[in-house]
């Protein structure tokens, strides 16, 4: 059974850091991507990052260009995302997904939750002015 743990997320003031970190375990097959993303309270699910298993390319939502950045640890199976400049809109619960088997999901897909077959618990985020 995968699962998925995030870690790393807490309060931090307007222009702080956090790095949260996805640890990944029970794979059969190896993923194809994974993702970060985010939900604040009466808002829907929104990819943050994205990032191909494989090749490594990395895929990013308008609003965290610039400020957040996804990677991985292939070998650990882990993933990260670093995420600099933080605003007070940053605030939600961020979840690590992935998705594992089958066809890897296009490029233009890769922020879309329903690509991921598999999600963490998330971790909170919480950015103050």
């Amino acid at each position: 059974q995968v699962q998925l743990v995030e870690s790393g997320g807490g309060s931090v003031q307007a222009g702080g850091s956090l790095r949260l970190s996805c640890a990944a375990s029970g794979y059969t097959y190896s993923s194809n991507c994974m993702g970060w993303f985010r939900q604040a309270p009466g808002k829907e699910r929104e990819g943050v990052a994205a990032i191909y298993t494989g090749g490594g390319s990395t895929y990013y939502a308008d609003s965290v260009k610039g400020r957040f950045t996804i990677s991985q640890d292939n070998a650990k199976n882990m993933a990260y995302l670093q995420m600099n400049s933080l605003k007070p809109e940053d605030t939600a619960m961020y979840y690590c997904a992935a998705d594992v088997g089958g066809v890897s999901p296009p490029p233009f897909n890769l922020l879309v939750p329903d690509e991921y077959n598999y999600w963490g618990q998330g971790t909170q985020v919480t950015v103050s002015s």
